[in-house]
């Protein structure tokens, strides 16, 4: 691999403000702490969400047996 394709590869955007980031940055892949911050932050308000069915058929018979607007760990 020639030594462009290499740097070419180490190169990418923060995912938050999309500036240019190198791999071997203290806070890759974002640019600084504060865009990590505001990432996790998105994340913690459910801004981002992972939507993808579930598909697990252990996991499916589990969820049948919570009754609506309960959360599994809740007590009583």
């Amino acid at each position: 691999m020639s030594k462009k394709a290499a740097k070419k590869k180490s190169v990418l955007r923060c995912p938050t403000c999309r500036t240019l980031v190198t791999a071997d940055g203290e806070d890759f892949p974002f640019c600084s702490d504060r865009c990590r911050q505001i990432d996790l932050g998105k994340w913690a308000s459910g801004e981002y969400r992972i939507s993808s069915p579930v598909l697990d058929p252990e996991v499916l018979e589990d969820l049948k047996g919570l009754k609506p607007g309960r959360r599994h760990d809740d007590e009583g």
